[in-house]
């Protein structure tokens, strides 16, 4: 088995400093990637949308449960499955009633979608013993327009690659059998006006804890530092619903 060295006190030091430069660097780089992120532009979603939950069939600006932001967590969890992924399930496992308010303090709200049908996640729910908002959009093309779930025939685009790129990345199994797969989507209310934010696949939705999450949505943290500035102060002026 391979352990690091053995060394003095005073020779880790010196190491531990020069690795702490680099992660001071990206730290830097990851705050200005974020704000990067906060700036790109939003689309504003026309498209009627329905989901069945457990107060029954309910339209995308429900889910925002009167928050500002949505995120969305895309579940694989394919119609004909008695189970979700085991990647998501575990993910899912380990988060935490505190993760879901801290993020509400923060007018976010987080639900989980998938195909399956509502009664299915509902059961595999309770044998996980999760007590999420977990809401089916089987009878929408919700998971298809936000490219998590794939009809046979129709040309795939994955992870903002096509057919083409894919294949030249090397990644050639996704075009030919996609299935079902993971992501997460942001979403921003303005009155009664949804907007598209920001979606990220693959490894993109590896975050931890309620902060890394907040770091993909239009507003961020919502604290003084980040930029661009002022964003969520402003918002409160401009739109009476911010104030609720």
């Amino acid at each position: 088995m391979s352990l690091p060295d053995v060394v003095t006190r005073e020779e880790w030091l010196a190491s531990r400093k020069s690795l702490l430069a680099k992660e001071k660097e990206l730290r830097r780089a990851q705050d200005a990637l974020n704000t990067e992120r906060r700036s790109l532009p939003m689309v504003r979603v026309d498209k009627k949308y329905t989901f069945i939950g457990p107060d029954g069939e309910v339209g995308l600006l429900d889910l925002f449960s009167q928050r500002h932001q949505l995120i969305v967590q895309h579940v694989m969890f394919d119609p004909e499955w008695d189970a979700a992924c085991p990647n998501c399930t575990a993910g899912i496992d380990e988060m935490s009633g505190g993760l879901f308010r801290h993020l509400e303090e923060r007018e976010t709200r987080y639900v989980f979608v998938a195909r399956a049908p509502y009664e299915k996640l509902a059961a595999y729910s309770a044998t996980r013993g999760w007590d999420l908002p977990f809401y089916s959009a089987q009878h929408s093309d919700f998971n298809y327009d936000f490219n998590v779930s794939f009809r046979p025939g129709e040309p795939v685009t994955w992870n903002y690659r096509d057919e083409a790129e894919l294949r030249a990345a090397g990644l050639g199994g996704y075009a030919d059998d996609p299935g079902e797969q993971p992501g997460m989507s942001c979403f921003l209310r303005v009155g009664e006006d949804v907007f598209h934010t920001y979606s990220t696949y693959a490894r993109g939705v590896d975050f931890a804890g309620s902060y890394s999450i907040l770091d993909i949505t239009a507003l961020g943290r919502q604290e003084e530092w980040e930029e661009p500035k002022g964003r969520a102060t402003a918002l409160k002026n401009i739109f009476p619903m911010f104030e609720s």
